[in-house]
């Protein structure tokens, strides 16, 4: 599929209104205060941890084993490819091909949300925003996807003036991801800084985990460069 149709932008709107669910944050620090930066923070990449060298052994051993001795390997247990999507609508999610959480680990997270079809308004207006080869280039993110029900929720003047303003869809786009990769235990009780610069809470009760005041369809999708949770309402920053 051609990755220039592809967009996958996630997030909250700054101007629209009763459609969307309010999101309390407070503005942090002049972080993102306008669509340039809030973009240019998609190409920032995690900080990875200095290790320090390994020193190496040679010593050699003083002695071998036996002939009747049986030397005992114990294997390198292997990271698990795609950690386990959690939330009551990841059973709709096809078991193999296009859309399928093994197909979509495999792509850049805009690439593998065109091939989820619930998320099919989200990629249009991440298209609209142009947001699509900064979000497949960014490294180690997360995204808080409205389905299209959530887009549903807001009335359809709403979301053209949106449209038609691509520095506050970006806003909006940005303000539903933040940076690492994160787990269902860091959104247990997560107050998280978004792209846009605003706060975002998460909490869990039970098996339901909320974001902002969205609720969590399906999440912890692995994509190559991403972590997705499918969410059932747009988020609004500031509130």
């Amino acid at each position: 599929m051609n990755t220039r149709l592809l967009a996958l932008p996630v997030v909250a709107a700054l101007s629209l209104t009763a459609g969307y669910n309010t999101v309390a944050g407070a503005n942090a620090g002049g972080i993102g205060t306008g669509a340039a930066t809030a973009t240019s923070r998609l190409n920032q990449p995690t900080p990875t941890p200095t290790t320090s060298p390994t020193s190496t052994d040679t010593t050699t051993p003083t002695s071998t084993p036996t002939s009747t001795e049986t030397e005992t390997s114990t294997p390198t247990a292997s990271p698990t490819s795609s950690p386990s999507p959690v939330g009551p609508g990841c059973a709709s999610l096809p078991e193999s091909g296009p859309g399928s959480p093994a197909e979509l680990a495999k792509e850049p997270v805009a690439t593998a949300a065109s091939h989820v079809p619930d998320l099919s308004t989200l990629v249009a207006m991440a298209k609209k925003a142009g947001l699509v080869e900064a979000l497949n280039s960014a490294t180690d993110i997360t995204i808080f996807a409205p389905n299209n029900a959530a887009f549903d929720k807001i009335p359809k003047a709403e979301r053209d003036k949106l449209l038609a303003n691509r520095n506050e869809l970006t806003k909006v786009l940005t303000y539903h991801i933040i940076q690492g990769r994160k787990t269902p235990a860091d959104l247990e009780k997560g107050d998280f800084t978004t792209l846009e610069g605003d706060k975002l809470t998460t909490t869990r009760s039970g098996d339901s985990y909320k974001i902002g005041n969205a609720q969590l369809v399906c999440g912890n999708l692995q994509t190559r460069n991403a972590t997705l949770y499918i969410i059932d309402s747009v988020l609004k920053p500031g509130g």
